[in-house]
């Protein structure tokens, strides 16, 4: 068992039966009360951040995560399938895991998956991909003095909006977080 001088950014601890990696901590000495460590951390399974005050020298679970880089083969159902890159053994991944990220991500696309005890628990999608645009109706003429956009489809299926100057066969950089348009990839 490890105690709370052992909790840095990034470890992974188990706390109320549930894996969280940690945000920040900070050490606090205030005046004539005992020490403490305040935590922020960041739940794995729902990703919602909570805070929790440890005394110190307090016992905690560190959980130790197996990750590898996988590339995204094809979707199977409400599944993705992925392939690790050294031992080439496939797995099959619940669109749970993965969220709205993974209409992002084009097969081929390497991504890296983290592992409790032969689990997965998360994926990590890079934060930006570059995609071709397949469908982009013509653009409404008219007042754009304001920031007007369009509904297009990208060669992964998934829609955004963009501007109204973007065409088909345009490549488009876009933000796998929250599914925004960035830039119009330079020729």
């Amino acid at each position: 068992m490890a105690t709370t001088s052992d909790l840095k950014t990034g470890v992974i601890i188990n706390y109320n039966n549930d894996l969280h990696s940690i945000v920040s901590v900070e050490h606090r000495t205030p005046g004539n009360l005992r020490a403490f460590y305040q935590v922020k951390m960041k739940n794995l399974k729902n990703g919602k951040m909570i805070e929790n005050r440890f005394r110190s020298g307090e016992s905690v679970q560190i959980e130790r995560l197996d990750s590898g880089n996988y590339q995204y083969l094809y979707k199977d159902g409400d599944d993705y399938v992925f392939m690790d890159n050294e031992s080439y053994e496939q797995v099959n991944i619940s669109n749970e895991f993965i969220g709205k990220s993974g209409d992002f991500i084009k097969e081929g696309e390497t991504v890296q998956i983290f592992f409790h005890n032969g689990n997965p628990m998360s994926v990590e999608v890079p934060p930006h991909v570059f995609l071709k645009v397949i469908s982009a109706p013509p653009g409404v003429k008219g007042d754009t003095a304001t920031n007007a956009t369009k509904v297009v489809t990208l060669e992964t299926g998934a829609t955004i909006n963009a501007p109204l100057f973007i065409n088909e066969d345009d490549v488009l950089r876009v933000d796998t977080r929250t599914g925004d348009y960035i830039e119009r990839a330079k020729q």
